[in-house]
């Protein structure tokens, strides 16, 4: 079975100018649509799994790494600050979706894994997840 999701069509307009460059108004577009997938998965992901699509990131860096990532690297990898790697992370560890344990010999580090739950859970959201991005650039 199919499912597919209405997207209203995105307009994207910039200011016409002499020597106009069509790269700059395929951009516009281009981020225009960017703008409104977004949009709708992250509204999907709160209503279907009460998760927000940050912490979604933030688990599919993990489900690359089996053995974890240290929170310097979840960082890097998500362009955001260790301080929202922290935040996210600590909802993820209540919920038991995550395990954060020290790295012997660095007192400041930590590694951070999916524990099964999260596995199971991850496996299910990236599984919708991949049909909503299917339903909304079909056809």
């Amino acid at each position: 079975m199919s499912t597919h999701y209405y997207a209203p069509r995105v307009e994207a307009r910039a200011r016409r100018y002499e020597g106009d460059h069509g790269s700059l108004r395929l951009w516009l577009q281009l981020l225009a649509c960017t703008t409104t997938i977004e949009r709708h998965v992250r509204e999907r992901f709160r209503d279907r799994f009460d998760i927000t699509l940050p912490r979604f990131d933030l688990m599919a860096q993990l489900d690359r790494e089996p053995n974890g990532l240290k929170m310097s690297e979840l960082s890097r990898r998500l362009m955001v600050t260790g301080g929202n790697v922290t935040g996210l992370t600590d909802q993820l560890v209540a919920e038991g979706l995550v395990v954060r344990r020290g790295i012997p010999g660095d007192r400041r580090a930590y590694n951070v894994r999916l524990t099964p739950k999260g596995k199971r859970q991850f496996q299910a959201m990236a599984t919708e997840h991949e049909s909503w991005i299917v339903g909304l650039l079909g056809d």
